[in-house]
């Protein structure tokens, strides 16, 4: 990766690679000239330099040389986005109308769920570039994010990113995940779809005010120092006074300005207490604190949904709403949707789905079972022959993994 001082790039120069903010955003995509605008936006929220994988020999001027241009996609714009999160979304609905297997459901779940996180990205570069957000077509994404999470909650919630995929992408995968989980507890509480539009805006653009921060305090591979994390402290004002000046609705602003205040008055900017802080920042508090400790980073030890949904119940301190953690508990169980879990009888199954009225016993599917028609074997557990007895660490899945696939190798053979 080669880096380039803003300064020294003239308007209408084009990269023979995407040219990008902290090896993350898109400031442009290769073989698009770099206008004048942004380059004065980029130096307005101070950022003094870009990347890309091409090198400074191999830019070449628009002007002067237009047959030079490499040939390259055509730049994503929220048009394309909106198109490629439709057809996504179609093909999910066929998939869930036909009710396709698993594996087939999970892959279109997915499909929808990468193009999500394109639109979260495209929303913060397009920030970043032209200091605009359109609140039109947020709302009518989240709707459409509200309405799919509704429909496939169970299969959006078995979506894990890699360690990697999360270093490179961290603000556009925390806003992503943190908003899943904001949106599923809002369905919980059940919230308007109006209200739901709102939290879930209010979440995906919870950490705006980060792009005007030094990328190395979000990005960092260490612990960060105090004086680090105070300038890390500021970010809800920033964004809060991001979302002002766009005159985005009062109830978004104080959801970004107020998601790390604190139930007992000991979070921040204005230490709130109880009912002073709003209900968007409490649903994003428990999201934006449960996904940071699930979420994998080089400086800590990786976490279980598990582990965090415990965490979250044990409130210590009283920090985080107990009905918005509540409501997180019977949307995704104590042994969280996606985990993978040890069963009493020597089963070894994944978590698909809660139990309405009892959030300890969860529906599993077993991973070496299959039913009569041939799906997979589904169990409702209980606290008897059925019992979870615990979740399964990393290496125990992996060893787990190797054993049912050298199974499966068998029955083909034979």
């Amino acid at each position: 990766m080669n880096i380039f001082k803003i300064d020294s790039i003239k308007p209408g120069i084009a990269f023979s690679s995407d040219l990008l903010i902290d090896t993350t955003f898109i400031v442009e995509p290769a073989g698009i000239s770099v206008s004048s605008d942004v380059l004065n936006a980029l130096r307005e929220w101070e950022f003094v330099e870009v990347t890309s994988e091409g090198n400074s020999n191999n830019t070449v001027s628009i002007a002067e040389n237009k047959t030079a241009i490499p040939s390259a996609a055509p730049a994503e714009t929220s048009e394309t986005i909106s198109d490629g999160i439709k057809r996504s979304l179609e093909d999910a609905e066929r998939s869930r109308i036909l009710k396709d297997s698993e594996i087939a459901r999970l892959a279109t779940v997915q499909n929808v769920y990468n193009e999500y996180m394109n639109y979260i990205n495209y929303v913060y570069t397009h920030y970043a570039t032209h200091n605009e957000i359109d609140q039109k077509e947020l709302s009518s994404t989240m709707q459409s994010l509200c309405v799919f999470i509704r429909e496939n909650r169970r299969y959006v919630l078995r979506i894990t990113p890699s360690a990697e995929t999360y270093g490179k992408n961290y603000l556009v995968e925390h806003s992503m995940r943190s908003t899943v989980l904001a949106i599923i507890i809002g369905l919980q509480l059940h919230m308007s779809l109006s209200k739901l539009v709102e939290l879930g805006a209010a979440c995906l653009l919870h950490e705006i005010g980060m792009i005007r921060l030094p990328p190395h305090l979000y990005l960092a591979n260490k612990q960060l120092s105090q004086a680090e994390r105070a300038q890390m402290a500021t970010h809800p004002v920033v964004g809060f006074e991001i979302v002002r000046a766009l005159k985005f609705p009062l109830s978004i602003q104080l959801g970004i300005l107020e998601h790390h205040e604190k139930e007992n008055g000991h979070g921040y900017p204005r230490h709130l207490i109880g009912d002073q802080i709003s209900i968007y920042a409490k649903i994003i508090a428990v999201t934006c604190s449960f996904e940071a400790i699930i979420a994998p980073r080089n400086y800590k030890p990786e976490r279980s949904t598990f582990d965090a949904m415990v965490e979250m119940l044990k409130n210590e301190n009283h920090q985080y709403d107990e009905t918005v953690i509540k409501a997180l508990l019977y949307s995704i169980s104590l042994f969280p949707i996606g985990a993978y879990v040890y069963l009493v009888n020597g089963s070894i199954g994944q978590v698909i789905d809660v139990h309405p009225d009892n959030p300890k016993t969860p529906i599993v599917q077993i991973l070496d079972k299959k039913d009569a028609d041939g799906s997979p074997k589904t169990v409702q557990t209980n606290n008897s022959d059925m019992r979870i007895v615990r979740v399964l660490s990393k290496e125990e899945l992996a060893d787990a993994m190797k054993i049912l696939q050298a199974k499966e190798k068998a029955v083909v053979a034979n």
